[in-house]
């Protein structure tokens, strides 16, 4: 059906995607060979594939709620983080990702992690507030599904292989570079270097594609947003939600609202027709 499948970035709007895959993929018939994923999609990818949504959403929407800050001022003066989101976030993916998980996703597919890498000699903290900028304005302005004002200020894409890593902590490190950006999450090093969230290049990375669509491929490219033009690309579909997400990216005090996204995907999931 189709050889490859994005999984944009998105943060608890992902919860669509992981209930589209849900509904369609098993009817469909889905198994790609190359899967791509950027921020929290490529966590979606992961437990969209390795058939652990439910066990995911049980466990986030029993650790979010009205009792939680997504702004902890006072657990940040003893020595806490500011936003508690990155560290509830590492300590889910520890708790789901482990060896046994990392090898059957090894042999299920080659998932790819986008993330992003800074202009050189620019500091980290710098690195993130110019992309950080550089994304939300390009967004505001333009709406576009592939931003390129990334690119041109210099952030360069780099993907890694999942098959390549030899430990689920390795897998959970990816993760979380994926997925870095400060205030909210924090900034981490892959192999030595500062990486940042793929999404400051493109959040919906879709380099990986472009070969297997050159050899005549069909591709899959699942949003996490409602866009007013999608691109036409021969052998590409684009998938967006039926309707807007309401569930801001970072927020852990509504779990209702993460699982309407996720009700939403399972709704758009059944209903789509290639």
């Amino acid at each position: 059906m189709y050889d490859a499948v994005v999984f944009a970035g998105g943060g608890n709007r992902c919860y669509w995607q992981g209930g589209f895959w849900e509904a369609a993929a098993g009817r469909l018939g889905l198994a790609p060979t190359l899967v791509v994923g950027a921020s929290a999609g490529a966590f979606a990818a992961i437990y969209a594939l390795l058939g652990i949504g439910p066990r995911v959403r049980e466990a986030v929407f029993a650790a979010c709620g009205p009792h939680r800050r997504n702004l902890d001022l006072a657990g940040w003066r003893a020595g806490g983080r500011l936003y508690p989101v990155g560290t509830l976030y590492a300590d889910l993916l520890r708790g789901m990702l482990g060896d046994a998980e990392l090898a059957r996703l090894q042999d299920m597919t080659d998932l790819h992690v986008a993330l992003a890498r800074a202009p050189r000699g620019l500091p980290p903290l710098a690195a993130a507030a110019l992309g950080i900028g550089a994304y939300q304005l390009e967004k505001h302005l333009f709406h576009p599904v592939h931003p390129r004002l990334g690119r041109r200020l210099g952030f360069r894409a780099e993907f890694v292989s999942v098959r390549t890593l030899q430990t689920s902590e390795a897998l959970v490190s990816a993760l979380i570079a994926s997925s870095g950006v400060p205030p909210f999450m924090p900034v981490t090093q892959v192999d030595g270097r500062p990486a940042f969230d793929g999404g400051l290049v493109d959040n919906v990375p879709i380099d990986p594609l472009l070969p297997v669509e050159a050899a005549g491929g069909r591709t899959l490219v699942l949003l996490t947003r409602r866009y007013g033009r999608l691109p036409q690309v021969p052998g590409r579909t684009y998938v967006q939600p039926s309707e807007p997400i309401r569930v801001k990216q970072f927020d852990v005090r509504n779990p209702g609202a993460m699982r309407e996204a996720y009700v939403l995907g399972l709704r758009d999931g059944a209903a789509f027709r290639p």
